[in-house]
C-alpha cells in the first residue's frame, strides 16, 4: 500500500503515521512544512520521503510526481480558528485541497480528507452531515468557512461520490504542542495545571451557560485514526461523515477529570474571552454519528475518562 499523507507531521497526521507503523505500513510520502516543533513528532515514525508542501504542489502543477499511490490522506491545513487573513486561509485550505482533488481524480487515487465541525457555526442542533444540508451550514469564522466551501465544492461537483470527507470534532491527543493556543483544552489544560496546579478556562456570555459549563464534543486521536482506517479498508464507502463521539461534555469535566487523574485539587480560574471570540464562539457541538453508523463503522469510542487517562501517561511517556 502507498500513501501520500499530507500535514503529516501536525497532530492528527503524526498520530496517523504512528498508527500506520504499527499495522507495519512504511511505503508512506510525507507532505508538511514543518520545523523544530513539529520535528519532534515524527521522531523515530517509518516512512520513505518527505517533501516541503510547496515543493509537492509545484511537482504535481507540473505532472512531475508519482502517480502510482493507492490513497491521499490530506491533514494538512492551516487550524487557526482566529485567523483573519483570508487570502491566505482560502489558499491553504481550499485551493490546496481542491489541487490534491484534482490530482486524486486524474491519476485514480482514493482522496481522504480532513473537514471540520467548524462548518456548522454556532447553530447547536444543526449538526447533520447529509450532503444536502452543507449548503444551509453558517459558519462563523474564516477556518470554518474555507472548510465548508472546500465541502461545498465537493458536493456540487459530486465528488462525495468519489471521495471521503471527514468533519473532525473537538480532537485531543498527544502531539498537539506546537499548535499553541490552538491545541485542545486537554493538551491546555495538562500543562496548566502540572506546571501551576489551576486551569484557566473562559467565562460564558450566555445567561443559559454558566461558567465552564460550554460543552463540546471531545474525540481522541486514537479513535479519529481508526475512522480514517476504516474508510481505506472499505473503499466502496464514500461520502461527507461527522466524526465525533456523539457525545457533549463540558469544559468544567473536562477540568475535573484532569485534576483527579494528577491527584491535583480542583483550582478552576474563568478568564474573560478575547473580544474577536465573542461573536464566533461555539457554546455546544455534537456529533450526529448515525450516517458513520449506517456505514458500518461499528466501534465504539473512547468515553473522556478514559481518553484523558490515556493522554495524560502518553504524556508521562514523553518526558
Amino acid at each position: 500500500m502507498k500513501i501520500i499523507l499530507t500535514g503529516a507531521c501536525g497532530f492528527i497526521g503524526s498520530c496517523f503515521l504512528g498508527y500506520l507503523n504499527k499495522k507495519g505500513i512504511e511505503d508512506i510520502i510525507l507532505v508538511d512544512r514543518i520545523n523544530e516543533k513539529k520535528r519532534k513528532n515524527i521522531e523515530n515514525k517509518k516512512f520513505k520521503d518527505y517533501y516541503d508542501k510547496d515543493e509537492f504542489i509545484q511537482k504535481i502543477e507540473e505532472k512531475r510526481f508519482d502517480k502510482n499511490f493507492d490513497f491521499l490522506i490530506h491533514l494538512g491545513a492551516c487550524t487557526n480558528t482566529r485567523e483573519k487573513n483570508v487570502e491566505y486561509i482560502l489558499k491553504n485550505n481550499f485551493i490546496y485541497s481542491k489541487k490534491l482533488a484534482v490530482f486524486c481524480l486524474e491519476n485514480d487515487i482514493e482522496f481522504i480528507y480532513a473537514s471540520s465541525a467548524a462548518t456548522y457555526g454556532k447553530e447547536e442542533k444543526n449538526f447533520f452531515d447529509e450532503e444536502e444540508n452543507i449548503e444551509n451550514l453558517i459558519p462563523v469564522n474564516l477556518y470554518g468557512l474555507s472548510k465548508n466551501i472546500f465541502d461545498l465544492w465537493v458536493v456540487l461537483n459530486k465528488f462525495h461520490n468519489k471521495f471521503v470527507g471527514l468533519k473532525f470534532f473537538n480532537v485531543y491527543g498527544t502531539n498537539e504542542e506546537h499548535k499553541g493556543e490552538m491545541r485542545s483544552i486537554i493538551s491546555k489544560g495538562y500543562e496548566q495545571i502540572t506546571q501551576t496546579g489551576k486551569i484557566k478556562l473562559f467565562k460564558s456570555y450566555r445567561k443559559e451557560y454558566k461558567d465552564g459549563e460550554q460543552k463540546r464534543d471531545f474525540v481522541y486521536v486514537k479513535d479519529v485514526c481508526e475512522v480514517i482506517w476504516f474508510f481505506m479498508e472499505n473503499r466502496k464507502k464514500k461520502g461527507i461523515f461527522n466524526v465525533g463521539t456523539g457525545k457533549a461534555r463540558s469544559f468544567n469535566e473536562v477540568a475535573e477529570i484532569l485534576f483527579k487523574y494528577l491527584g491535583k485539587k480542583k483550582n478552576i480560574e474563568y478568564i474573560d474571552m478575547p473580544i474577536d471570540m465573542k461573536e464566533s464562539y461555539q457554546y455546544f457541538t455534537q456529533a450526529n454519528i448515525e450516517k458513520l453508523r449506517s456505514a458500518g463503522y461499528k466501534n465504539g469510542f473512547m468515553e473522556l475518562e478514559e481518553g484523558i487517562k490515556n493522554f495524560i501517561q502518553s504524556q508521562k511517556v514523553h518526558l
